[in-house]
């Protein structure tokens, strides 16, 4: 502590109390933030249907008050008391609860459930008979549609189903709620301690033995870094002024103006058509309706000024690997058309949702989650080793297990007694064992691969691209006398349509960015995991809350049609579409899929004998999902200005322009949150700067 002012014995205690991050006033203020999140987080996402302050791992809302606190906060209190101010670690703890509490209440988080239980009753007709298929095999505290006439669907039911969608003024059933939400939200809580257990399981194994990049960290550390050293700070001197060195770059003011102006323009245009705006969007579509090119299906041209910053920063293997595969899958429908190989496109109920995907390029992309997942846990057996030892007792704890969120035994019993949870939770819902373990196991494999995406390529959101029910009914079919029984696909399609399909919100790479950056600077971790506890209580309590309130008030068609009407039709239609032999089923879905496998292998051999060798299989895992589709291009922009910059500057002009491109995606963040101020003012709807 040489460098700290001298102080007396009972300052030096307050200050290294301060350091450890969780403090009284950051408890406070994190479940502050988390009553104000949990509140507001739906009505943007679900009834405005505007930019989401969450729906991915560098949450915008998380950004935003990162930026409240370093710019008007901080300098507001020490001008208050030169002690008044949010130390670095304080400011870092708060960022880590914003990480859950921008997540759990809106879009893409587990929360679908309130709409995939009333919709397979709402959008049932005489036509698709779904309501033959899913009656029987339903409980009634599985649905408010079932609970509120006692386990028959009847006219208490049909009150409480179409008073959601039509609204009946506000007027809330609870009776028929209580029950349903009890039990879907012992399963949920269940899975986000599995996560928990799984981070800390594997931090140590990702952050400090593989040392992973986690490049979405890169933002909270250069904007906090100096926060400590202002003339107003009690830790010490050597700031200019009570902002931190970040905002004192005028190379990171370029890349914020840029964006800035950009987003500005083009929001001005959204209120004021006469206002030139500047295009974000190329669509190619129209360019490629003969033959060859009209094989590729949609292939717009994005520009998200935040995605060109995120992807400046990763490496050039990882960066180019992204956009390298995805070209690469588009490029074999050309070669299939050539060959004359032409198979159909999945249909969404069954297979791959969010972007059109062939068969041939699906079933590859499932084998190397497949084989991803493996080579991620064979990477880790010496560290899982040990924990199994110390699950057993075999072994005694290390110092730097003491400094985990939780111990080895108890986060290696918590993983398998929470599996084992919503497992037993699935058949007390109808679905036969093996089917229930087929599902979740497919579930937990596409958190684990996602969440690696995320902390080595910093993808803003991710998805799968697939969903369990389908792929297993095209590889060991489906229907009467079939393995995936007709009578488990109800409360397994609502399962998954609640729970599996959207993984833009799941929580595991919060965990991941909170322990790193917790366990990298000295913040209590044990105390931060009891207040994240918190946190992700109260937000998922008042999001759920909020979601049931919104639809008795609005009407539920008035809200975002995902949440509303896509995943809840979705969850009714597998129920049809896989209760009879579905389309596509083929011995050759399980070549491809060893196909897959084969490449993921291959490129992971390649990259540990070959050193220059520049593919990464995150892009294979990656290049059917709606993130890339989305994506591509701006991370293609990215890449090429670090290869730029490098050939012809090198390491020191990279470094130099790193905030510049920091600056380009915090002005992009910005222009969000004000446009995000503006829309809710003027109760615009459908003004989303991010990828639906």
């Amino acid at each position: 502590m040489n460098d700290l002012q001298p102080t007396t014995a009972p300052e030096t205690a307050e200050i290294l109390a301060r350091t450890r991050g969780v403090t009284p006033r950051v408890v406070a203020f994190s479940l502050s933030l988390a009553v104000f999140f949990g509140l507001v987080m739906p009505i943007i996402d679900v009834k405005l249907k505007n930019t989401y302050l969450g729906a991915q791992p560098l949450p915008i809302g998380a950004i935003g008050t990162l930026l409240a606190l370093l710019l008007i906060v901080n300098p507001l209190l020490r001008l208050m008391s030169r002690r008044g101010g949010f130390s670095r670690n304080e400011i870092l703890t708060i960022y880590i609860t914003c990480l859950f509490s921008c997540l759990i209440p809106g879009h893409g988080a587990e929360n679908y459930f309130v709409g995939c239980t009333l919709g397979p009753f709402y959008f049932a007709t005489p036509e698709n008979k779904w309501l033959e298929s899913i009656l029987p095999n339903l409980q009634a505290w599985f649905t408010p549609a079932l609970w509120a006439g006692g386990g028959t669907y009847d006219e208490a039911g049909r009150k409480v189903v179409e008073g959601w969608y039509n609204g009946t003024g506000g007027v809330v059933p609870w009776a028929a709620w209580l029950v349903p939400i009890l039990a879907w939200s012992a399963a949920i809580f269940a899975t986000y301690f599995m996560w928990a257990c799984l981070a800390v399981l594997l931090r140590s194994q990702w952050a400090e033995r593989e040392a992973l990049a986690f490049p979405l960290l890169k933002f909270p550390i250069e904007m906090t870094e100096g926060q400590d050293n202002s003339p107003s700070s009690p830790l010490g001197k050597g700031g200019k002024g009570g902002y931190p060195a970040f905002f004192r770059n005028r190379i990171m003011w370029v890349g914020f103006g840029i964006a800035a102006f950009v987003q500005f323009l083009n929001g001005v245009n959204y209120y004021v058509s006469e206002v030139p705006v500047i295009p974000l969007v190329l669509p190619l579509d129209n360019l490629m309706t003969e033959s060859p090119w009209n094989q590729l299906d949609r292939f717009p041209i994005f520009v998200y000024p935040l995605g060109v910053g995120v992807a400046y920063l990763l490496t050039s293997e990882v960066s180019f690997s992204l956009w390298f595969f995805y070209l690469l899958f588009k490029a074999q429908y050309i070669v299939a058309y050539y060959f004359g190989f032409m198979p159909g496109t999945l249909p969404d109920t069954i297979g791959w949702a969010g972007i059109p995907a062939k068969t041939f390029t699906a079933f590859q992309q499932l084998g190397a989650y497949i084989v991803y997942t493996l080579l991620i846990f064979w990477a880790a057996r010496e560290h899982l080793r040990h924990v199994v030892r110390r699950a057993f007792k075999r072994t005694p704890p290390t110092e730097a297990e003491k400094r985990e969120a939780m111990p080895y035994p108890v986060a290696f019993w918590g993983f398998i007694a929470c599996f084992a949870f919503v497992l037993l939770w699935s058949v007390l819902a109808g679905i036969r064992w093996d089917i229930a373990l087929a599902v979740w196991s497919f579930y937990v494999m596409c958190v684990i691969v996602l969440a690696r995406v995320v902390v080595e390529s910093g993808m803003l959101y991710v998805q799968q691209g697939f969903t369990p029910l389908g792929t297993l009914a095209q590889l060991v079919g489906s229907g009467p006398g079939r393995w995936l029984a007709p009578e488990s696909l109800a409360p397994a399609g609502i399962v998954q349509s609640s729970m599996i399909i959207d993984l833009r919100a799941n929580i595991l790479p919060s965990f991941f960015h909170g322990f790193k950056l917790a366990r990298d600077r000295g913040i209590a971790m044990r105390p931060l995991m009891m207040l994240i506890g918190g946190v992700v209580f109260i937000t998922y309590v008042l999001g759920v809350w909020q979601g049931v309130r919104l639809g008795y008030q609005h009407g539920g068609l008035q809200l975002h049609p995902t949440y509303s009407q896509g995943l809840p039709r979705m969850a009714g239609a597998i129920t049809r579409d896989l209760g009879h032999e579905v389309p596509g089923m083929s011995w050759t879905n399980w070549l491809w899929t060893a196909l897959g496998g084969l490449e993921v292998w291959m490129l992971m051999l390649a990259r540990s004998r070959l050193t220059w060798f520049p593919l990464n299989p995150i892009g294979l895992v990656l290049c059917l999902t709606h993130p890339m589709f989305t994506f591509w291009f701006s991370i293609f922009l990215g890449w090429l200005c670090k290869t730029l910059v490098m050939r012809f500057g090198g390491s020191p002009s990279y470094r130099q322009l790193v905030p510049g491109f920091l600056g380009l995606a915090l002005g992009d963040v910005a222009m969000m949150l004000f446009w995000l101020i503006i829309d809710g003012w003027q109760g615009r709807v459908g003004h989303n700067l991010l990828p639906g």
